[in-house]
């Protein structure tokens, strides 16, 4: 009688045995999440196209940023979103701006607890809605905004934060970054690179969480979803410049992305998994056409198995309690 040698399966035959041999782990800390405050809010105020998700007051803020680090997520992600705009969105470099607070209110609540970031961009302050300054004939001015990032950092570096996320695909922002944080003292204040950017379809729910004015696009600066060599392109140019972690985004339609950038680069790689791949999961399972908990597990581990070591994700605190469950 012939017996097989060969035969998978015996890995797969219960729960145990599954998890003794899986290949790729997700661990809390390697989660970050993003978090929105806005100006002037007393309560949370749930945002309808991303249930479970809201935008803080400073006081609800500061209550789960710390239940996220009870749960024992890596980062927090923080975007300001600002009673009043204007074109050159000063908002956002204000030391007393919603965001640079917002900084203060998370270091003085969390410490060194887990990894404060800030979103290092102008478009939620602008009235415009683009992610910087306009010349005269209301193009992005790559060069203006660059003077306003340099600023934006410091300010941020003032305010505590641990880490600036730079996410307006200006050209050069990287190292006008890290040459005004090393200028003002502030070395030590790490940089993580929105590297490879995509001018994607599934950022809807995130600008009604910023309130974004923005009409029209950002496909002039933002990357074409069709191309891939740019990607690295961009990611090497943001590590000769400086970068700490270099992230794609959006995550899950860009899985090829992110495996070559990790394949190109010796830093951390990060991916962002944004509002519309949030939003799908969560319309189906209100619908019931998906198991919510299995589906957020599992495009976690499929973009933690594409070579991101670092996930952005709005299920954070959520992901990272049920993996302390699982494991």
């Amino acid at each position: 009688m012939a017996f097989p040698t060969d035969r998978p399966r015996r890995l797969r035959v219960n729960q145990a045995v599954r998890r003794l041999v899986e290949e790729t782990k997700l661990a809390p800390s390697e989660l970050v999440l993003p978090m929105f405050v806005k100006e002037g809010l007393t309560e949370p105020r749930p945002l309808s196209a991303m249930p479970g998700v809201v935008q803080h007051s400073r006081e609800s803020l500061r209550k789960a940023a710390a239940e996220a680090v009870r749960a024992g997520v890596g980062g927090i992600m923080l975007f300001g979103v600002p009673l009043e705009k204007d074109p050159e969105g000063s908002g956002g470099l204000d030391e007393n701006g919603i965001l640079n607070v917002a900084i203060r209110d998370v270091i003085s609540e969390v410490g060194d607890a887990t990894v404060v970031m800030g979103d290092l961009c102008l478009d939620e302050f602008t009235s415009h809605g683009h992610c910087g300054v306009l010349d005269a004939q209301g193009r992005v001015d790559n060069d203006a905004t660059l003077e306003s990032y340099a600023t934006m950092a410091v300010a941020q570096a003032d305010a505590g934060v641990h880490m600036v996320g730079p996410s307006g695909m200006m050209d050069g922002q990287v190292g006008v970054i890290r040459q005004s944080l090393d200028a003002a003292g502030y070395q030590d204040v790490g940089i993580l690179a929105y590297a490879a950017k995509y001018a994607s379809a599934f950022y809807g729910p995130f600008r009604e969480a910023v309130e974004s004015s923005l009409e029209g696009d950002r496909r002039t600066y933002q990357q074409d979803p069709a191309n891939f060599r740019d990607a690295l392109r961009e990611v090497a140019l943001d590590v000769e410049e400086g970068a700490d972690i270099v992230m794609v985004k959006p995550a899950l339609t860009n899985l090829d992305v992110i495996a070559a950038v990790r394949a190109a680069v010796t830093i951390p790689v990060a991916a962002y998994q944004i509002s519309g791949e949030y939003a799908m999961v969560e319309a189906a399972a209100a619908n019931g056409w998906v198991d919510r908990e299995r589906a957020l597990l599992e495009t976690l581990t499929s973009i933690r198995r594409a070579g991101a070591q670092i996930i952005l994700t709005y299920w954070a605190t959520e992901a990272a309690a049920l993996l302390r469950s699982r494991y």
